[in-house]
């Protein structure tokens, strides 16, 4: 793992992730897309009425985009792997969980909210403004967000990515899903048992 501060606490916040140009961008397009319906998914995870989108082209364009900038910013070489965008209502959630190794440099920026739900990286709170973004390890560090959202909305986009020179290399563009089927191999899940111990032996 790369010798930065951030990796001990396990995320880093990123200021002006977005530029006032690219959010004006990311947030008509977000709602045209949620107006539309097209393409989205519901899943468990988030609760009722929770709409997102997976590999959607718009989050994709900026996954190479911001590329560089999350590079710069955790001090890995990165591949990409996929994008996820998703609009929180009234009555969604996000209970406990760590990611698939898929997700291993994981970024969630806020692309528009309107009042405040923050996201809890090992215990910690953390309220992100429009434009801003949090940099973390998706399938290391417990993240999520407590209760039950119950605002008017806010629109978040995942960017997930692995580490080139690592051992998760064959996730890249989510190829390992697209053809198997599963979301790991056993390999995988042995690599992540032993880098969350250390991850863990390194924040005592």
């Amino acid at each position: 793992m790369a010798k930065l501060d951030w990796t001990k606490q396990g995320y880093k916040i990123i200021n002006n992730f977005f530029t006032k140009k690219e959010l004006e961008i990311l947030q008509e397009y977000c709602f045209k897309q949620l107006e539309s319906g097209a393409g989205a998914q519901y899943d468990e995870q988030s609760g009722t009425g929770a709409a997102a989108w997976y590999k959607d082209t718009m989050a994709t364009t900026f996954l190479s985009l911001k590329r560089p900038l999350v590079e710069k910013a955790s001090g890995y070489a990165l591949l990409e792997t996929y994008t996820y965008w998703r609009y929180y209502c009234f009555g969604s959630k996000l209970t406990k969980h760590t990611d698939r190794p898929a997700c291993q440099i994981s970024v969630t920026a806020n692309i528009k909210s309107y009042d405040e739900w923050p996201i809890v990286v090992e215990g910690d709170s953390i309220n992100l403004k429009e434009g801003q973004a949090i940099l973390y390890y998706g399938c290391l560090a417990k993240h999520w967000r407590p209760g039950i959202y119950k605002g008017d909305g806010m629109a978040q986009v995942f960017f997930h990515y692995v580490d080139a020179n690592g051992p998760f290399y064959h996730h890249e563009q989510d190829k390992y899903l697209l053809a198997t089927g599963n979301t790991a191999s056993e390999n995988d899940e042995k690599i992540v048992e032993e880098m969350t111990k250390k991850f863990y032996e390194g924040r005592k």
